[in-house]
């Protein structure tokens, strides 16, 4: 049996910035954008390597749970290997991500159903 790793550490370091430019989104695109960064800054901490720049391999969707798509082939094959899958079964990394996605999909829905606030922050 692997040892399990945990990323909270990582989780915490990077949740207060990924709140703040949430609530400072504009639109739907912002939320995907500021997701997929955070995912990124995610994986370059868990791994301490700044290789990986496949920002398109990174999704947020909202059709169901875990409300990600992740290109595994890719991640793994471009930047990570076989690392990527160690780290990926053996800790809690696909939560962290899924509560970012989450959290990302309910303010994405927020400014979905309420466009007027996106004009009216960007008349202002």
């Amino acid at each position: 049996m692997e040892k399990q790793i945990s990323v909270a550490k990582y989780e915490n370091s990077i949740l207060p910035g990924f709140r703040n430019k949430l609530s400072k989104a504009e639109s739907t695109e912002d939320v995907k954008k500021f997701f997929v960064y955070t995912v990124r800054e995610l994986l370059v901490n868990v791994f301490q390597d700044n290789q990986y720049h496949g920002f398109d391999a990174i999704e947020l969707s909202s059709s169901e749970e875990p409300y990600y798509k992740l290109d595994m082939g890719r991640i793994s094959g471009e930047a990570y290997g076989e690392d990527f899958f160690k780290v990926w079964n053996n800790s809690d990394l696909p939560r962290v991500i899924g509560n970012l996605a989450e959290a990302a999909l309910h303010r994405r829905q927020h400014l979905a159903k309420n466009p007027e606030k996106t004009t009216a922050k960007i008349r202002n």
